[in-house]
């Protein structure tokens, strides 16, 4: 808990007090930062003001990618179950935004409903109109993934003829609004075409300056052969490079993201790495959301700075009385020269300037003459929010991420990633027996048997590395053989019996046959020598 004082605090002569770093934060962008946007027209050129919910939302995943690449399917593999609005297929099928968030109750919500719901961080999207509206809506469900993150489905990125298309509203423009308050941005690519198109080029520049954010997914990677995904992984990376400016390469993982058997299980090691990697990653974002904010806020007011000092000098240019047209073009031709100006009298780096093009777009349409001169007072109360009040704001941070060091997203697919040997509602196939008195897994557990002895068990039992050499052959991804280890292990010690053995073979066939694994043990299920009472 801290305080500052502003002009506004003075006269109260009390000062602020906070509890948390997002109540501070959103105290801070409002009386200090606000201002100076609205003064300058910020809002106008780059992004619209944010709001309350936007410092107390949970963290956002933002899927991009173009069509087919696996972008709803890699969501339901981390929820592991269907949500609201879904559909997959191999053309694009996605043609809408999809917030998929927690609910008590499955439902949806469309976008012009979304757009005025003050618990929602999508308020200032209705700026784009109804042609986007019609093309949004909020997936609800109760979710244990969602009670840690909401993650945002995109329409599929257009290629070839498809491209011609008009969606009927900044799609790059909407892509831009997302990326500055989501906290992980996360590109999909399919392994077998990694054609770059203009408006995927033109969506990843988009994201500029949120290129920490960025995680590239090299997807359905276990489809071709190593040497072949060599290729693939090197054209890719060079790909991205032309388009990415950053110093550091830009992370890729690979592997192949849904629940299905791997068609070429020869990187299976590879995959097991890359996507638990993936998964820390991704894990990590509750705990680091208020640093992310922290991040996003500091750069706007870099960029807010910045605008002033661009719009109060081409104020400073522009005539009293005659000429202004003349003028306005002129400035606007020349703008270039303002930046450099700019540059050198405050000492601003290059790469805090905005692009220069899509800024002599917006002054077209604006009229010079309500522009307003600098004023100082406004950008020395920013200078003193990033100087002293973020400082003491860094502090909370850190006191905030020790408290949570245990809060990491949990349920789906990441509990398959940190169960037994493969750490890092049933449905029909779980249902089958439940009616019969005998334990349906005992008609196959001899043919189990005989594999279980070659396994050289100790005691009656083998253990999780002997059990995961044999599990491994039926090529089902590490998060599904994850969750049929917990469910296997019955009586929890790391290791199995002939009977655990064999319903984990069980399972396995359940999961091969197409059904979805129970989330938690079905009493039929149970091995009879650990049902209690019998």
């Amino acid at each position: 808990m801290f305080s500052w004082t502003n002009t506004d605090t003075r006269r109260k002569k009390e000062p602020e007090l906070f509890q948390t770093v997002a109540e501070g934060l959103w105290k801070l962008y409002s009386h200090k930062l606000l201002p100076l946007e609205e003064t300058y027209r910020f809002h106008e050129f780059h992004s619209p003001a944010l709001e309350d919910a936007d410092f107390h939302n949970k963290p956002m995943v933002l899927l991009v990618g173009q069509y087919s690449t696996g972008k709803t399917t890699f969501i339901r593999h981390l929820l592991e179950s269907d949500f609201p609005g879904m559909r997959i297929g191999p053309e694009p099928t996605t043609d809408s935004f999809i917030a998929v968030m927690h609910a008590p109750l499955q439902g949806v919500m469309p976008g012009n409903a979304l757009v005025v719901d003050p618990k929602k961080p999508f308020r200032k999207l209705s700026a784009f109109g109804n042609a986007f509206l019609n093309r949004f809506m909020c997936a609800q469900l109760p979710n244990p993934v969602l009670e840690s993150i909401s993650i945002i489905d995109t329409p599929g990125i257009l290629s070839g003829e498809k491209q011609r298309i008009s969606r009927g509203y900044d799609f790059a423009a909407v892509l831009e609004w997302f990326a500055e308050r989501v906290d992980r941005i996360i590109l999909l690519f399919d392994a077998h075409k990694l054609d770059i198109s203009d408006e995927f080029s033109d969506v990843i520049k988009a994201l500029k300056n949120h290129e920490d954010k960025i995680r590239v997914v090299l997807n359905k990677a276990d489809q071709i052969e190593t040497q072949q995904l060599m290729r693939v992984y090197g054209a890719l990376m060079w790909s991205l490079g032309k388009i990415i400016n950053t110093p550091e390469v830009v992370r890729v993982y690979i592997g192949s993201f849904w629940s299905h058997p791997l068609l070429i299980p020869d990187n299976r090691k590879l995959f097991e790495a890359e996507e638990q990697d993936l998964f820390k990653d991704i894990q990590s974002l509750p705990r680091n959301a208020a640093l992310r904010k922290l991040n996003d806020l500091i750069k706007r007011a870099r960029l807010a700075k910045v605008h002033a000092y661009i719009i109060s000098a081409i104020k400073k240019e522009m005539p009293n009385v005659f000429g202004k047209e003349n003028k306005k073009k002129e400035l606007i031709n020349n703008l270039h020269e303002i930046y450099m100006k700019i540059e050198k009298e405050h000492q601003i780096s290059p790469g805090d300037f905005p692009n220069i093009k899509k800024m002599q777009e917006i002054l077209m349409t604006q009229d010079f003459t309500k522009f307003q001169a600098l004023k100082p007072k406004l950008l020395d109360t920013v200078d003193d929010m990033l100087a002293s009040d973020i400082a003491k704001l860094m502090v909370m941070v850190q006191q905030e991420e020790s408290q949570k060091t245990n809060q990491v997203v949990k349920g789906g697919a990441f509990e398959g990633t940190r169960n037994g040997p493969f750490g890092h509602g049933y449905g029909e196939g779980a249902g089958e027996g439940i009616d019969d008195f005998d334990w349906v897994v005992g008609k196959d557990k001899p043919t189990y048997d005989e594999i279980f002895f070659t396994l050289s068990p100790v005691n009656g039992k083998v253990t999780g590395a002997s059990a995961k050499k044999e599990m491994v052959k039926s090529k089902l991804p590490n998060t599904v053989l994850g969750k049929i280890w917990k469910l296997a292990d019955v009586d929890r010690d790391g290791l199995l019996d002939d009977e655990e053995f064999a319903l984990a073979n069980h399972l396995i066939k359940i999961k091969l046959e197409g059904h979805e694994l129970p989330t938690d043990l079905p009493s039929h299920l149970v091995p009879p020598s650990k049902r209690r009472g019998e």
